[in-house]
């Protein structure tokens, strides 16, 4: 299977480093995304809006042959609703480590601190202790090594869905800071944030304990989250 990894905020392919090689090594293909804006810090990010991540990654569908599988950490599960919706027809499941499907209209953050057009990885005071959980100084201090500003617009523009027909594609939900029993007592609570999944046809539910990076915390494990939801 094609499996196309799709980074969270602030993140780029080599994000996945430590799981892709858990994924390859049950025989699927990875497709590690940078996302436009997040090549490099000196990287051109005006005009990049959520659109046009969700239109790169409609592109890297696009050229692959068969049924592909997606995989979004934080805000990527939200670019990877949007592919879902584009492409319906291509997409074999969808995984969202530690994020969710966002409804027609809502923004993946609209709160973050905005400096210059652009979204720094901001101070951890910031993030809430959840957040946090594993991400001991030696973690924190390569995430922010590596971290890239976020283009602003990615994180508050409201999503735009047409398509019905994404909610037939089966869903993996990866749940790390929260577990699955309170993500399903949130969907029978009718909780806001949680409509768009709750139309979803098919949801399975894998619990990861720990913060809300397991690509850094738990790598092994994450990998092994993902290649047993690609086989579900």
């Amino acid at each position: 299977m094609d499996v196309i990894l799709i980074p969270g905020f602030w993140l780029d392919a080599s994000s996945w480093q430590r799981v892709s090689p858990l994924i390859e090594d049950a025989g699927h293909t990875v497709h590690a995304l940078t996302l436009p804006g997040l090549e490099s810090r000196d990287a051109e990010r005006a005009g990049i809006g959520l659109r046009t991540h969700i239109d790169a990654v409609v592109a890297a569908v696009d050229a692959l042959p068969g049924p592909v599988v997606l995989v979004g950490h934080s805000g990527g599960g939200a670019i990877a609703h949007g592919v879902a919706d584009a492409r319906p027809d291509r997409i074999a499941r969808v995984v969202y480590v530690d994020a969710g499907p966002l409804a027609h209209g809502d923004s993946i953050n609209d709160e973050l601190p905005i400096v210059d057009g652009e979204i720094p990885l901001p101070a951890w005071e910031l993030f809430g202790d959840e957040d946090l959980v594993d991400l001991d100084e030696t973690l924190r201090a390569e995430f922010r090594a590596r971290a890239i500003p976020e283009p602003a617009a990615v994180a508050t523009d409201g999503i735009e869905l047409s398509d019905e027909r994404r909610y037939d594609v089966p869903v993996t939900v990866i749940a790390c800071e929260f577990p699955s029993a309170m993500l399903t007592e949130w969907i029978a609570g009718e909780v806001p944030f949680t409509r768009e999944l709750a139309k979803v046809k098919h949801v399975d539910y894998i619990d990861l304990p720990t913060g809300h990076w397991p690509q850094f915390t738990k790598p092994v494990q994450l990998g092994q989250a993902i290649t047993a939801a690609i086989s579900a």
